[in-house]
């Protein structure tokens, strides 16, 4: 049915006896209509032909968008098509790319990264994109820009530091190469932005700041991580998923697929860890977890440093990590050798990397046992007075 598209006119049509559905058309642009429902809807209607096929598209209502303007938003729509354009068609690929939002992408990224990386390395990727990247997450991939990209890792630089915000941006940048790949995104708009300036790693906590955080960190689970750390100098990873099977004959026994440069790796442990160990109760696979590592560092760090602060201790911003460059320093401070250091750490450079690497074989377990012995009765002589190494017996 014809009519002649007006306010006046919209206001009066109403659906014939007997139907359920009606398109009125314009008597002046004839691809352009007014359709209207048994239930009450009324919306505009544009139709055109490609090649045998006729197509409607709608694109508003009366309530939202008037006769003369309405009219003109289909006088370009016709004119799209004479170009050769598919107006519904490109509507369709426009709801589409509007869902592809951040937030839906990372779905089916963070599943590919998951089979190709290392429990902990996803986590860690997994942490930035959804907790440091959560702002991104409502954005459509395709109009997230470098100015964009700029300001979320200012804020992250803002709130958490200059080694977290590279580190989220790495991970944004790995995120969209994929999303590249994929033909998801026409660029990686991380490209070109800053990287933050980070301080030198070269934090050493004093003898007097290991004996403050050996007090704040308590006995649970997080407690007793943060004294292995500080008394063995393993990798946070390492001692957060320990498994009771790894413990063995008084010595920790970390497989190559659980180490970061895949060799295994054996621990002797003191008495003071030994002590430490024996406290925690077994009710699961994982020493500090029943059904899996410990993962709660954030937050428990976070509550460590306050307790600091409310037993009146002062130490400058430090990590976990810090104590492992400790526990290194403070050994070669008390006269253990630079090589038995290396393996406590295992670490494949020095004595042990290159061509004396590819012969030396020995795991030295007599000179880590040592030095890590020697190291535990230091820590017990700090923490038990302060820096002033009075002699006693811990409580494990």
């Amino acid at each position: 049915m014809r009519v002649k598209l007006t306010e006046k006119t919209i206001a009066a049509l109403d659906l014939p006896p007997g139907k359920e559905e009606e398109i009125f058309w314009d008597e002046q642009l004839t691809c352009f209509g007014l359709r209207i429902r048994r239930g009450g809807s009324r919306t505009w209607v544009f139709q055109y032909k490609v090649s045998s096929q006729h197509r409607k598209m709608t694109f508003g209502s009366p309530a939202m968008m008037s006769v003369a303007r309405a009219r003109e938003f289909a006088r370009d729509l016709h004119a799209q098509k004479r170009l050769g354009r598919d107006p519904s068609a490109e509507k369709a690929e426009g709801r589409a790319r509007a869902a592809e939002t951040m937030a839906a992408v990372l779905q089916n990224y963070l599943v590919f990264k998951r089979a190709e990386l290392r429990p902990r390395s996803y986590v860690e990727i997994e942490r930035h994109l959804m907790k440091n990247a959560k702002s991104l997450h409502g954005l459509q991939l395709a109009k997230i820009d470098r100015r964009t990209i700029a300001g979320q890792i200012s804020t992250i630089a803002a709130e958490k530091g200059a080694v977290t915000a590279n580190r989220a941006r790495a991970a944004l940048s790995a995120c969209f190469a994929w999303a590249v790949r994929e033909g998801l995104a026409d660029s990686n708009p991380v490209i070109g932005t800053n990287r933050w300036d980070e301080q030198s790693r070269d934090r050493v906590l004093s003898a007097d700041e290991l004996a403050v955080v050996w007090h704040a960190a308590g006995d649970d689970a997080y407690g007793t991580i943060i004294k292995l750390l500080i008394l063995l100098g393993q990798r946070l990873n390492e001692i957060g998923g320990l498994r009771w099977s790894e413990i063995i004959d008084g010595t920790i026994q970390l497989p190559l697929e659980r180490t970061k440069n895949g060799r295994a790796h054996g621990v002797p442990l003191s008495a003071l860890a030994q002590g430490l160990l024996d406290s925690r109760p077994r009710v699961g696979d994982f020493v500090f977890g029943q059904h899996r590592p410990f993962t709660r560092w954030a937050k428990s760090k976070l509550e460590l440093d306050e307790r600091i602060e409310k037993m009146g201790g002062k130490l400058a911003h430090w990590t976990h990590h810090d104590l492992r460059r400790s526990c290194a320093s403070g050994m070669g401070e008390i006269g253990i050798a630079p090589f038995v250091v290396e393996t406590v750490l295992n670490h494949v450079s020095g004595h042990r990397g290159g061509i004396a690497g590819v012969y030396n074989k020995s795991d030295y377990r007599r000179e880590k046992k040592h030095a890590l012995e020697l190291w535990a009765s230091h820590v017990e002589e700090v923490v038990a007075g302060g820096g002033r190494h009075k002699v006693v017996q811990l409580r494990a």
